[in-house]
């Protein structure tokens, strides 16, 4: 029987630096190159602008990688806690950030200054023909 705590074959060890702190995020921006994938987390918090915490730079294949590590994770914490309820009637983060933000109502639009008209201009009378 093998301990819980060994890793396992093939990944090293983490060390955790002394006074490494942790940050709390409840936001990222994902940006990327053809190069690298840029991960930036921020925290937002009611009245504040949003600032970042961490930035970490990855390649894209350690991006999938971990994206399939992070889905594989969520998935055994669901089965563990059941599942993670996302906001309602929202398709995307953006949606969920700024629902409520409104449009303009089109039904009132603004006042715009009216374009003067040049007055016409007499049109000119044809020439005499001789006869």
């Amino acid at each position: 029987m093998t301990d819980p705590k060994q890793p396992k074959p093939g990944i090293p060890p983490l060390r955790m630096p002394e006074g490494l702190q942790s940050k709390y995020s409840n936001m990222a921006r994902i940006s990327h190159t053809p190069s690298e994938m840029i991960f930036d987390f921020g925290t937002m918090l009611p009245g504040t602008h949003p600032e970042v915490v961490a930035r970490v730079l990855m390649s894209p294949i350690g991006a999938k990688m971990f994206l399939q590590a992070l889905t594989e994770n969520v998935a055994r914490y669901e089965a563990n806690f059941g599942p993670i309820k996302l906001p309602v009637g929202t398709s995307d983060l953006a949606s969920s950030l700024f629902r409520n933000i409104q449009p303009p109502d089109k039904s009132n639009p603004p006042e715009t200054p009216e374009k003067e008209t040049p007055p016409e201009s007499p049109e000119p009378e044809p020439p005499e023909s001789e006869t």
